[in-house]
């Protein structure tokens, strides 16, 4: 198993806290992404599915089921824009296309250089400071159109 001693650990631990272990494969799913790399693997999915006596299957299943996983490596930042109803009534449309002119990015893919990855999620919680995005999991609420492009030029 190519699964890190350390996540190894934190999963048998974090077991102990379900009736069956593979309740703990979420959790798991999501240490794996922030720490091998940002997305998951096949071999680690492998991995999991060793680890929590299931099949390989069961695990993409999860992991393909849940937008919040990636099955394909991401760009260098990721742009998350909110379009739940608040951040759409005040602009997240706009945003969402200026981030894709800006960008070259289309929406849940990355640009040909690698450099962005661009995702439309459900509410970050922001609804009275819309528009929002979130941009390498920092937050920037009341967002204009110049603000958005003085962000993503700055990662460039």
């Amino acid at each position: 198993m190519a699964l890190p001693k350390n996540l190894k650990d934190e999963f048998t631990e974090l077991v102990t806290h379900y009736p069956e272990s593979r309740a703990g494969l979420i959790p798991a799913l999501h240490r794996c992404q922030e720490d091998l790399g940002g997305w998951i693997t096949p071999e680690i999915m492998e991995d999991l599915a060793e680890f929590f006596g299931i099949e390989p299957v069961e695990v993409y299943g999860v992991a393909s089921f849940y937008p919040m996983f990636r099955l394909t490596p991401p760009g260098e930042n990721v742009i998350k824009v909110c379009h739940n109803i608040s951040c759409d009534l005040r602009g997240a449309s706009d945003v969402l296309e200026k981030a894709k002119e800006l960008t070259g990015a289309d929406v849940h893919g990355t640009s040909a250089d690698g450099k962005f990855t661009l995702e439309v999620v459900e509410c970050q919680g922001c609804c009275s400071t819309a528009p929002m995005i979130d941009l390498n999991d920092q937050f920037h609420e009341n967002l204009t159109l110049d603000e958005l492009e003085r962000l993503i030029g700055g990662c460039k």
